[in-house]
Parts: structure tokens; sequence; C-alpha cells
């Protein structure tokens, strides 16, 4: 019987890669749909979801809205780069770091984000652009349940300029050792082989696999 695991974000780009990392890694009979998917209507008590200072907060925070809002079996992700030389900024404002201004989505939210990036550590020599991406996803396999936490995290650093047109967010500057080109440059597969969120999503497979929903 297949099971649906209702994903708690309206980016196609992170609810397609979350799919893809769960299925790659045995859920095949798990259904994952994002917030559009499964129709669930936008409000806009959802901005304010994101208030804390963790990403597990902010992850959880997303959950327990979402469970009680649809009865639902949840996930929900909070992830950030996190960099050295800007004090572990943008983190968990990674998704606003150019600011509120203009409400802007997908690419070009993506877009000013990175230019921000880019402004903040223009001159730092590569040493102090040392970073790492984190995500925190939480689990609810219904409104009542307990919390169910897995994190991940790399290590990289962000470049000078974008490089790849693939993955969103900050992937084009954060350029992975391991892989020796950036995540923007990388394939699906390459990259959530290494990448933050492939290391929390296999943890909730395996525990999703170990006691399925």
């Amino acid at each position: 019987m297949v099971k649906s695991l209702l994903v708690a974000t309206r980016s196609a780009d992170k609810a397609r890669e979350i799919g893809e990392i769960l299925h790659a890694a045995g859920l095949a009979d798990v259904e994952v749909r994002s917030l559009e998917q499964a129709r669930v209507p936008w409000r806009a008590e959802e901005e304010r979801l994101e208030k804390f200072d963790s990403f597990e907060a902010n992850a959880r925070a997303k959950a327990e809205y979402f469970a009680r809002l649809t009865g639902l079996p949840v996930v929900a992700d909070d992830s950030g780069l996190e960099v050295i030389a800007l004090g572990g900024a943008p983190g968990v404002r990674s998704k606003r770091f150019a600011g509120e201004a203009g409400r802007l989505t997908g690419k070009a939210l993506d877009a000013a984000n990175n230019a921000e990036l880019l402004r903040r550590l223009e001159g730092a020599e590569e040493r102090r652009r040392r970073a790492s991406y984190t995500c925190v996803a939480v689990l609810l396999r219904r409104p009542a349940a307990p919390p169910e936490a897995f994190t991940g995290r790399c290590w990289g650093r962000v470049l000078e300029g974008p490089r790849g047109g693939g993955g969103f967010g900050y992937d084009p500057l954060f350029f992975h050792e391991g892989l020796g080109k950036t995540f923007g440059e990388a394939t699906p597969e390459e990259k959530h082989g290494v990448s933050h969120r492939g290391e929390a999503f296999r943890q909730l497979a395996a525990a999703l696999v170990r006691r399925p929903l």
C-alpha cells in the first residue's frame, strides 16, 4: 500500500530533491507530495513560522503547523549556509539574506541572495570563505506524535563567482572539495550523495524503513 508523506515546502526544487533522495534510499512505496501538490492553500501565518534561531526549531514549527492543518504525516526541513567569515551568517536567514524588499521568489530570490553573499565576502581570502551547509528535517508521523529530527551537514567554500546552472539557492557558489565542483555543476545524484539534505533525509528514510508510516 502506497503511503503519502507531505513535505512542508512550497519550493518545487526542494520538494523534487527530497523525493529523489527518499526514493533512492528505498522508499519507493512512499508518495512524496509538496504543499502545492497536496493542494494545501497558502495562508499568511506561514510567513511567521520560521522565526527561531535554530534550524531544528524552525523545521519543527513548520512540521507541527502543517500536521495540525492537514492531519497527514509531515516532514519539514530548515536548511542554510553558514560562512565562517560572516560569523555563521546567513544561517537560519539564508532564504531571506538579501532582505524582504520586493518579496522575491524562485530564481530572482536566489540571485539576490547570491549577490548579497558575494558583496559581503568581497576581497576575503580563500580560507575565510570556508562554509558549511546544514539541514535539519523533522518528521511528525501524526499531529500528536513526538517529533523525530535528523541532521545533515557538509563542508566546502564559497567561490568568488557562480559556476554551473544546476541546483538552487547558493549551489552555484558552494564548492565541495570532495566533488571538485560546485553543487551548481554537480548532477543531482552527485549532489545528493554528499549534501546536507541528502544526509538528513537518508537518516529519515532509514527511520521509515525501520518503522513505516
